[in-house]
């Protein structure tokens, strides 16, 4: 899945994005609420975490834009606000569910996958497809001619963005950023290793190869041109 951590600490924020990566997940983080609405109605994402103590547009406010566009967009509030109060005004505002600081990574990951297995969701937008090949984001599964591929969680995250990117190229520094959280390449040749891991098991058993090398530029996956 695609998720917006939209939270200002920094700390908490570092550790959010490097858990739910660990799992498999493509996250991204903004600590400003005005930017995480803009960010909302002009990008594609699965579920968004949301503080509600954010500078530029508070997290309630940035909630009643989002559902204002009758836009579905999973939203789990995740705040210091604890009292039945703020529970119940952030629930009626319509977030999918309101989780409260200090949290468990465990309690937060079980949440989300409560909220994608809804039917509204994960039929929507649990599966990419790219010619054969179908990645399954709320079993975090891969398939190709009906065979499951297994997918240690970089891996599965690496292909994500490919997928989501169907047919464009994504750069090393994109993959590094997304993947990794890297906003820089230090000479690693970490993405180079799991784009050959992942050719190894989508491509090497299959006549048809998806996933390209466009040399000096990046990477692309798609099928026969």
């Amino acid at each position: 899945m695609k998720i917006l951590v939209a939270e200002d600490d920094e700390e908490t924020a570092r550790y959010l994005k490097r858990s739910l990566s660990a799992e498999g997940h493509v996250v991204d983080v903004l600590g400003d609420g005005r930017e995480a609405l803009t960010y909302c109605l002009y990008n594609t994402c699965d579920l968004v975490i949301l503080d509600r103590m954010l500078p530029g547009l508070d997290g309630m406010a940035v909630l009643k834009a989002l559902r204002a566009t009758e836009r579905d967009l999973p939203v789990i509030f995740l705040t210091a606000l604890s009292g039945v109060d703020d529970r119940v005004e952030g629930l009626n505002a319509g977030s999918d569910d309101y989780l409260t600081k200090p949290f468990h990574i465990s309690e937060l990951l079980a949440r989300i996958g409560a909220i994608v297995r809804r039917p509204a969701v994960s039929e929507a937008k649990s599966t990419l497809r790219v010619e054969d090949l179908e990645l399954d984001l709320m079993r975090r599964s891969a398939r190709r001619q009906d065979c499951e591929i297994e997918l240690k969680p970089k891996e599965f995250a690496v292909l994500e963005v490919l997928m989501r990117n169907a047919g464009h190229i994504v750069t090393k520094a994109m993959l590094l950023e997304k993947v990794w959280d890297l906003n820089f390449d230090p000479g690693t040749t970490v993405v180079e290793t799991h784009i050959s891991n992942l050719r190894a098991k989508i491509d090497k058993p299959f006549d048809v190869k998806l996933i390209h090398t466009n040399r000096n530029f990046g990477y692309s996956i798609h099928g026969p041109r």
